[in-house]
């Protein structure tokens, strides 16, 4: 039994051995291809075959955002966006999260108003931004809405999907043990959908952003939106690329934070 014992062992640490080296690798590349391609602008900016006014370079990059930090102007954008796109993110995931448990509960409700969500969620949401700068015009609250109406429709409909995929025995189970439409819900049918929640949630949270960077676009004078806009207009690119780039951190590091959170719940609840 000992000898067997140790073998488990040995194979399990072997396993997690290649486990990590294979992660270790997979980084050491990612990592490897980014300086190269960071090594490549700059040269191929140096050398005039890009121009560098039109494409900057990342040593200008550096240059543009420190000075914007300098001129403390970088830091209120990034909070500023940061901001919308949270509120933006947390609010589409109550209301979708309502939304879909009410068409869970009343079929006929979803009969009705399924094929309304296929088209909303098919509309280009930068067409909707002039009418809500019209409705409520400019200011946080615009852009917030903007954020929403890009990831809410889709959102609905992912979870409710998510919801009617639940093996649907199990609800069986719990009305015949006495159990309501709730104890249903709250017992197979939510816990069972944790997997597609917080795939939605990935998704949700770069189309926020995403939405909130379109309505900066029209109706802001904070942001990086704002800084994309008001750079291209003043011919300042160098200003435009150091706020995209900041723009794929921040999409990187929100999609990070939910990817961990994804990873403690599996680990905690085993799924």
């Amino acid at each position: 039994m000992k000898t067997e014992q140790k073998k488990q062992l040995s194979g399990q640490e072997a396993f997690v051995r290649r486990h990590r080296k294979h992660h270790h690798q997979i980084t050491f590349w990612r990592i490897l291809l980014f300086v190269l391609f960071l090594a490549l602008w700059e040269i191929s900016a140096d050398l005039g075959k890009i121009d560098s006014f039109f494409f900057s370079s990342p040593s200008r990059v550096v240059l543009c955002f420190a000075e914007q930090i300098r001129n403390n102007s970088m830091l209120a954008h990034i909070g500023v966006t940061l901001f919308e796109t949270i509120t933006s993110f947390l609010l589409v995931l109550l209301c979708s999260l309502l939304a879909a448990t009410l068409l869970w509960c009343s079929p006929k409700l979803s009969e009705i108003f399924e094929p309304y969500l296929v088209v909303l969620n098919s509309l280009p949401k930068s067409a909707l931004a002039p009418l809500f700068i019209v409705w409520l015009g400019t200011g946080t609250r615009t852009i917030i809405v903007a954020g929403m109406s890009v990831a809410v429709f889709g959102s609905v409909i992912s979870l409710f999907t998510g919801f009617r995929q639940v093996d649907g025995e199990k609800v069986t189970l719990i009305y015949t043990l006495g159990g309501n439409k709730w104890d249903a819900f709250f017992k197979v049918i939510l816990p069972g959908s944790v997997p597609i929640l917080l795939s939605t949630a990935k998704v949700n949270i770069g189309l926020a952003l995403v939405g909130v960077i379109i309505g900066e676009f029209l109706a802001a004078r904070r942001g990086l939106g704002y800084l994309i806009i008001y750079g291209s207009q003043v011919f300042r690119l160098d200003m435009v690329i150091t706020s995209i780039i900041i723009l794929c951190v921040i999409a990187l590091l929100f999609y990070k934070s939910i990817q961990v959170i994804e990873h403690q719940l599996k680990i905690r609840f085993k799924m």
